[in-house]
């Protein structure tokens, strides 16, 4: 049996603007929301005094809310680059999971998310290398969707790349400039990338030889995307 989309419920807010600079998406950052509460999370998403939104959110049952016209620039992304590329609200459709952070994401959830992700990249004709973290883009300041967040899920269906295996063991700074980090510290940066490409690592907040090696496969692939 053919599996139908999940509906898409209308919850519009009033935090956007026009993209600028005739910019139109090309990305999909994913973040968490940090609260228990989808009704918390469209009440602070909705509300013009918090200044912050989304194009959708999904809550753990599998319901996707729209918040924002995907032609619209929604406040979700901040201050960050990304390849190089600032402005990421005006490049990019961000998608809310809600998720404390220390949780995992329920089937429901992801379910909906793949759909509604295929349904964006079709529409904007966006790339499997274009979907990011926002801890991706700023590093120093975000941590969503964070560790428990299963990119190879994304990755397996072609919505995501998470390249798998190891590289030679090359200096870990100019692989996380290939595949797109920002300039940020060290430490920060070496978390944002075991959170994306390197789950299994585990000891010192420094890096390691299986840091860099890991490092050097994933930023192989992004250059050959």
């Amino acid at each position: 049996m053919s599996q139908h989309p999940p509906p898409i419920r209308q919850h519009p807010s009033p935090n956007f603007s026009a993209r600028r600079d005739g910019l139109v998406p090309h990305m999909i950052v994913l973040h968490y929301t940090g609260m228990r509460s989808t009704e918390d999370a469209l009440d602070r998403l909705c509300d013009p005094g918090a200044e912050v939104s989304a194009h959708y959110v999904i809550c753990p049952q599998g319901t996707i809310w729209q918040l924002v016209a995907e032609d619209k620039r929604a406040w979700h992304a901040g201050a960050g680059t990304w390849a190089g590329q600032g402005d990421i609200n005006s490049r990019s459709i961000g998608v809310e999971l809600v998720n404390t952070g220390a949780q995992p994401f329920p089937n429901p959830q992801m379910r909906a998310l793949t759909t509604l992700m295929r349904g964006i990249m079709t529409r904007h004709a966006i790339a499997p290398q274009g979907v990011i973290a926002h801890s991706d883009m700023a590093p120093e300041r975000k941590e969503d969707p964070g560790p428990r967040f299963d990119w190879r899920r994304l990755a397996r269906q072609g919505l995501a790349l998470a390249p798998l295996g190891m590289g030679p063991d090359l200096p870990l700074g100019p692989s996380l400039d290939a595949i797109g980090y920002p300039v940020a510290s060290a430490d920060k940066r070496l978390q944002a990338f075991r959170f994306r490409f390197h789950q299994t690592a585990s000891g010192p907040e420094t890096e390691t030889e299986a840091d860099r090696r890991r490092a050097a496969a994933v930023a192989q692939a992004f250059r050959a995307s």
